[in-house]
């Protein structure tokens, strides 16, 4: 235990420098430090104490030792006394034995008096024997007693050996379950870059048959042999003006370069431009999976534009565009009518980038909680979830080629659904609109 003295050493020092005059009108600083040099000694004195009285304490339980260690000592050389007496009255008894049986013909007398000493030192000697035979016991005792302690350090011994091997097997289990795991992840990313890589190469085709479908729809001209010089993937005629959607997609799974890709085939297709009736404004049609590493989806390239969409947004483009067929001539078109189609056509592209955005960040979120549902759930409790999986099946409304969606359809249903969430006690406020802008993914898309 540390105890300070500063207080206490400066309180003699104060008092060794103390002068008269400070005496006289300086005594209150020194008696304020005093109290604390009091405090100070007080401690160092309780300390001592009981210092002292531990000492005490040790010297008592050092007494109480060596009295037993005395006591055991003392008995052990009794026992050792005793049996050398025995021994010596043994040897001392067979010498008068023998000297007896020498003279019983001539000594009859003096065979009766000893036979009586010979029945007494038989008693002795019984006594003597019972003796002996309780040191053998305890002997005896002691040995079983060293046996049962060998046997039980071999117990340890052995329960030690199984425990470790036991440990060894749970740590190779584990090590080859995380490795089995880990396999699992690697093959399901190979699953997935494949699968990207697949879409990726039918990319241009699937544009190709979804813009002939959309032509076939709506009765749009699809040009299949384009007469100008060069050979777009898809060419679509509006207003005698050819349209142009380009099929892009990476060359492999690696998107960091394909932004740069995407801007250098903005200046390749100025070749098209040059060329008579083909409207300004180029499209290039990319995979939805790579709309999160576009930085940018229009660029003005001084004498036309080129715009980056996807395959979900080719429909609303495309009627769109046909809507200026309404008009026997572009020019007739007032500034308010062209804003219509501007917004229409920038509200169509960005809620088709924002769903993408929302169904990638979806994805991703629902195969994380898949992964770690096959990591922490207990192997009862996930086979149990896999069984109630697989009697899950989830039917969306069908959708037919004939039957238009009507809006009027889609706000019932909507407002069924409020109501029945309402009766079970699930609010939707008014707000709710307002309230889904406040969402993180929402706040970054728009900054």
């Amino acid at each position: 235990m540390d105890t300070k003295t500063e207080k206490l050493s400066l309180f003699f020092e104060k008092i060794k420098s103390l002068g008269f005059w400070q005496r006289i009108f300086g005594w209150r600083p020194v008696k304020e430090l005093s109290y604390d040099a009091y405090e100070e000694f007080k401690k160092i004195s309780d300390l001592l104490d009981r210092i002292i009285q531990e000492g005490e304490q040790n010297k008592n339980s050092i007494a109480v030792l060596n009295n037993e260690n005395g006591h055991l000592k003392l008995e052990k050389s009794k026992l050792e006394s005793s049996l050398e007496n025995v021994n010596k009255e043994l040897d001392r008894a067979a010498q008068e034995i023998s000297g007896l049986k020498s003279s019983v013909a001539a000594k009859d007398e003096k065979i009766r008096s000893s036979e009586k000493k010979i029945i007494d030192q038989d008693k002795e000697s019984i006594l003597v024997k019972e003796q002996v035979a309780q040191l053998t016991n305890n002997v005896e005792q002691l040995r079983k007693e060293n046996i049962v302690f060998k046997q039980t350090e071999s117990d340890r011994k052995i329960k030690y050996e199984n425990d470790v091997a036991g440990l060894n097997a749970i740590r190779t289990e584990i090590q080859t379950d995380r490795q089995k795991e880990q396999e699992e992840r690697q093959k399901s990313e190979i699953l997935r870059i494949e699968s990207m890589k697949e879409t990726w190469l039918k990319h241009q085709e699937s544009v190709k048959q979804t813009v002939k479908m959309i032509c076939d729809k709506h009765t749009i001209e699809y040009v299949e042999k384009v007469p100008f010089k060069g050979n777009p993937d898809n060419t679509i005629k509006l207003c005698d003006e050819y349209i142009i959607f380009d099929a892009k997609s990476p060359s492999s799974e690696n998107l960091d370069n394909f932004p740069d890709y995407i801007k250098a085939q903005t200046e390749s297709i100025r070749k098209y431009i040059k060329e008579e009736n083909v409207r300004r404004d180029i499209y290039l049609v990319i995979p939805s999976n790579t709309v999160q590493v576009i930085k940018s989806f229009s660029y003005n390239m001084a004498d036309y534009n080129v715009y980056i969409v996807t395959i979900d947004v080719l429909e609303p483009l495309i009627l769109t565009l046909k809507k200026i067929e309404d008009y026997e001539f572009v020019n007739q078109l007032n500034p308010e009518e062209r804003e219509n189609i501007c917004r229409i056509i920038g509200k169509f592209a960005h809620m088709t980038k924002r769903r993408i955005q929302i169904d990638h960040f979806f994805t991703w979120e629902f195969l994380d909680i898949l992964t770690k549902c096959k990591a922490d759930l207990p192997k009862e409790i996930l086979d149990k979830v896999i069984e109630f999986e697989k009697s899950e099946k989830l039917n969306p409304p069908q959708e037919r080629r004939s039957k238009q969606i009507l809006n009027k359809d889609l706000e019932s249903d909507n407002d069924k659904i409020q109501k029945e969430a309402e009766a079970k006690g699930i609010a939707f406020p008014v707000t709710l609109q307002k309230d889904l802008k406040g969402l993180p993914l929402y706040e970054n898309e728009n900054g």
